[in-house]
């Protein structure tokens, strides 16, 4: 397989599940902005969205969407328990999870890395990211990770904007559950694998 990524993007999550899983793979650098990949092919023929991560399967297809790459991953390597299993109860709580992070996180992250909006609408889109990190310290309680005691995809994608947050010198202190969580994940021998190979700090 083949990871698409670019460095400390969200393709950071699926990189995390691929060492977590123990599955063999290439990482491929891309550059978003020019759409170029270090090779200087067009990353566009490869992915046409544009996006990462994309990862590219041992038959040639191309799959896109963090969340849905992230649980191909966890079903290639059912015995790492990344993934509840399909159809049970526990499965689509994990589901539940994929698309809270994606459509109310990872969505209200994303306006903060536009340099064309002005301070006062990034203002506004923090404290929305603000408000859901705070619903998932209150979530964390008692809780090592997001699905209880199991490490699980849900949680690279979590860690990954958090990492975000780092950049971004968000003030977790008040998150007490969140805080412990992101140390907690960040321990993982698999998570420093991904950030290092990423050429990125460790996190702290």
């Amino acid at each position: 397989m083949k990871l698409y990524y670019s460095p400390g993007a969200c393709s950071l999550s699926p990189h995390i599940a691929l060492l977590e899983a123990d599955l063999p793979y290439e990482l491929v650098k891309v550059d978003i902005r020019a759409k170029k990949l270090e090779n200087g092919e067009d990353y566009l023929k490869v992915n046409p969205k544009g996006q990462v991560p994309a990862l590219g399967l041992d038959n040639g297809e191309i799959v896109t969407e963090g969340p849905v790459i992230v649980q191909m991953i966890a079903d290639k390597a059912p015995a790492k328990a990344l993934a509840p299993a399909r159809d049970s109860s526990e499965r689509y709580k994990l589901l539940e999870w994929l698309n809270f992070l994606t459509s109310e996180v990872h969505k209200s992250f994303g306006p903060l890395f536009a340099p064309a909006l002005n301070d006062d609408a990034k203002a506004f889109f923090k404290d929305r990211v603000m408000g859901k990190l705070k619903h998932i310290d209150s979530e964390l309680a008692g809780r090592d990770y997001l699905m209880g005691k199991q490490f699980s995809v849900a949680d690279g994608y979590l860690f990954t904007m958090l990492t975000w947050g780092d950049r971004m010198k968000f003030d977790l202190s008040a998150m007490p559950n969140l805080t412990a969580y992101k140390a907690r994940v960040a321990a993982r021998p698999k998570v420093q694998e991904a950030l290092k190979k990423e050429g990125l700090a460790q996190a702290a």
